[in-house]
């Protein structure tokens, strides 16, 4: 309770994070192969406004500019000895920014996945993927973020490998994954099986959950997944706005303002303390978002066919856990009921 989100979430049924950062960058002037975290020291203001324009839209909680900004990732465009400058500007933009909100706001450090295979699949060691973690995470830390954000990861080792380093930067984290191939992330974990694993975490998360993936629709199966698996801490839902689509030259996410406003009730509703938007996902979103879950009451935990109703069709027959299609469970345990 001594860290600034865990204060927050004690006093709050629910806190509206914030949006997309790369799409919103693309919109901005970003081309493709650009680092986006190279804008914080060269287009400052851009990612000043970007945070403002979350806070402005309602958010409770926004992350930073600096979701690729490890070793790993920085090499590829020579930046590699920029880690903890890189870090530490992205933070401290979103610090004057939080501080200037007039009320509690909660910077977020972003750390994205190092982009390397953990082994023994891959050739990135524990100690080394820690390590570019721990670096990142100091620059957070100087920075002024209040958590550090570990997002769109698809390995528990990785994930792990995360929770020693923020240990080691002496900072609370969030983290998230992204369950995007049938249920499941890319490298086979389940929602039942995030859940075992944050709790066996000698450094455990404030809250956890899931962001990116495949759409809306299937995020809140998994979200309901963290639930059914008896999860205890507050559980994150961070939904892209729909699907994503090519459409004149640029990648289109088809979700409206109003389809995101019955996506965030539907996850307070379906257990989700901590409720954002990933890809795709705009001020105009977050500003129904925000709306929605003032006004609207709180009412049953959803079931796959209310979802399906509200958001469109899952992507996949399966949430992952077992051989029988979701659908199908969820529809014989209503029965029984």
């Amino acid at each position: 309770m001594n860290d600034p989100l865990s204060r927050l979430l004690a006093s709050r049924d629910w806190l509206l994070a914030d949006g997309a950062t790369g799409t919103n960058l693309f919109n901005l002037g970003l081309t493709a192969g650009e680092a986006p975290e190279l804008w914080n020291t060269d287009r400052p203001e851009v990612i000043r406004g970007l945070y403002a324009e979350a806070v402005a839209a309602g958010s409770d909680l926004f992350l930073t500019n600096t979701f690729g900004a490890n070793a790993s990732r920085l090499k590829l465009h020579g930046a590699e000895a920029r880690v903890q400058e890189l870090n530490r500007i992205g933070a401290g933009i979103g610090r004057e920014v939080a501080d200037r909100a007039g009320r509690p706001v909660i910077v977020a450090g972003s750390i994205g996945p190092t982009g390397e295979i953990m082994a023994p699949m891959g050739t990135l060691t524990h100690e080394r993927a820690v390590a570019m973690f721990h670096e990142q995470a100091e620059g957070l830390k100087a920075g002024g973020a209040d958590v550090l954000w570990v997002e769109t990861i698809s390995a528990a080792e990785e994930l792990r490998a995360a929770a020693e380093a923020c240990a080691l930067a002496g900072m609370p984290w969030c983290g998230t994954m992204s369950f995007d191939t049938a249920g499941r992330t890319m490298m086979g974990v389940t929602s039942a099986a995030m859940v075992a694993l944050v709790d066996r975490l000698d450094h455990p998360p404030v809250a956890f959950g899931a962001n990116c993936g495949v759409g809306a629709s299937d995020l809140l199966r998994t979200i309901l997944g963290f639930v059914a698996a008896g999860a205890e801490r507050p559980v994150i839902a961070k939904g892209n706005a729909g699907i994503p689509k090519y459409h004149d030259g640029h990648i289109h996410y088809d979700g409206t303002p109003e389809l995101m406003a019955d996506y965030a009730v539907l996850a307070r509703d379906a257990g989700a303390r901590i409720i954002g938007g990933c890809c795709g996902t705009m001020a105009e979103h977050l500003r129904q978002m925000r709306e929605a879950l003032e006004t609207r009451p709180r009412g049953p935990r959803p079931t796959l066919d209310e979802i399906t109703a509200r958001l469109g069709a899952f992507s996949s027959g399966s949430d992952g856990t077992g051989d029988e299609p979701a659908m199908l469970r969820e529809r014989r345990g209503r029965r029984r009921g």
